[in-house]
C-alpha cells in the first residue's frame, strides 16, 4: 500500500493568521495539484509563538482557524495535518495538532504533552494530557509536535498502539539542527515506522529556523529532506516496507517488558 504526502515548509509571520493561511492555501492546491493525499504543515503556522496573545487567536477545533481548515480540506480533497493554538476550556490554551479529512472531518487531534520552556510554553499553554492516534487509509498514525521529538516513551507508545508513522509538526530552531536530524532519525529506527516531519523556516525574534523537513523510512533513511528555504516536498511513502523491516528484526517481539519495569536494587 503507497500513498503521497506533502510538506508545507515555510514561514510564519509571528502574529499574522491571514497572511500565515494565504500561505497554508497556496501550498494545499498545490500539493493537490500534485496528487498528494496529506499535506503537513509546521507548528502552530498561523499565528508562531504570539503565546501572549493566545486568547487573541485560540479557537475549539470546530471553530477559528480549525474551521478554516476543515474548508481548505473539503476544497481541495486532500488531509490536512498541523499545529495551532486551541481553546481547551475558558483560560486554557492548547498547542492542538488536528489532522482533517478530504471531507473536512477533524478525524483526530492532540495537544503537546511536553511544553518548551525555553519559548515559554509553560507559560502561557496547557499540556495535553492523551496519546494522539488517528486511523488513516494506509494505517494508524501517531501525532506528535516539535519538543516531543525528545522523548521516546511517545513514539514508543505510538508503535505498541499500532501506529506504523508519526507525523510531527515543529519550529524547531538553530543551533539544534544535528539534534533534529539525529532524533528524527533514532525514532524510526527505534520504532521501525515512518517519521513524516515538517518545521518551519525564516527569523521570529531571536530565533532563526532551520527548516530540513524530511520524510525518515522504518531503516532510518531519508526519502527526502528540505534545505532552509520554503518549500513543498513530496514523497510516495510505500507502508509495505513497516512490515518488512519489523519482520527482519523483531524488535517487538524481542521487548522484555517484563524487565523493564523492575525496581533497581542498589
Amino acid at each position: 500500500m503507497e500513498f503521497t504526502v506533502s510538506l508545507g515548509q515555510m514561514h510564519v509571520v509571528l502574529g499574522d493568521p491571514a497572511a500565515n493561511l494565504a500561505k497554508v492555501e497556496q501550498m494545499t492546491a498545490e500539493a493537490a495539484r500534485r496528487g498528494s493525499e496529506v499535506v503537513v504543515f509546521p507548528e502552530l503556522w498561523s499565528t508562531g509563538y504570539d503565546l501572549k496573545n493566545a486568547s487573541r487567536y485560540a479557537s475549539e477545533l470546530d471553530e477559528g482557524i480549525f474551521a478554516e481548515i476543515a474548508a481548505l480540506a473539503r476544497a481541495n480533497r486532500i488531509h490536512i495535518f498541523g499545529s495551532n493554538l486551541s481553546l481547551l476550556s475558558p483560560g486554557r490554551y492548547g498547542n492542538t495538532a488536528a489532522f482533517f479529512s478530504p471531507d473536512g472531518l477533524l478525524l483526530g487531534h492532540y495537544s503537546k504533552a511536553h511544553l518548551f520552556r525555553l519559548m515559554d510554553e509553560h507559560q502561557y499553554l496547557t499540556a495535553g494530557d492523551s496519546l494522539g492516534l488517528v486511523d488513516l487509509p494506509w494505517g494508524r498514525a501517531g501525532l506528535a509536535v516539535c519538543y516531543d521529538l525528545r522523548f521516546p516513551e511517545l513514539f514508543r507508545a505510538c508503535a505498541l498502539a499500532g501506529a506504523s508513522m508519526v507525523f510531527l509538526p515543529a519550529e524547531w530552531p538553530h543551533p539544534r539542527l544535528a539534534h533534529w536530524q539525529i532524533l528524527l532519525r533514532a525514532r524510526a529506527i527505534e520504532n521501525q515506522m515512518f517519521i513524516i516531519a515538517c518545521n518551519r523556516v525564516g527569523q521570529s525574534g531571536a530565533d532563526t529556523f532551520f527548516g530540513h523537513s524530511c520524510v525518515i523510512d522504518p531503516a532510518g533513511e531519508a526519502l527526502l529532506e528540505a534545505g532552509d528555504a520554503e518549500a513543498l516536498l513530496t514523497v510516495q511513502l510505500q507502508m509495505d516496507k513497516v512490515d518488512q523491516i519489523r519482520k527482519n528484526i523483531p524488535v517487538f517481539q524481542d521487548r522484555r517488558s517484563d524487565v523493564y519495569n523492575l525496581t533497581w536494587i542498589v
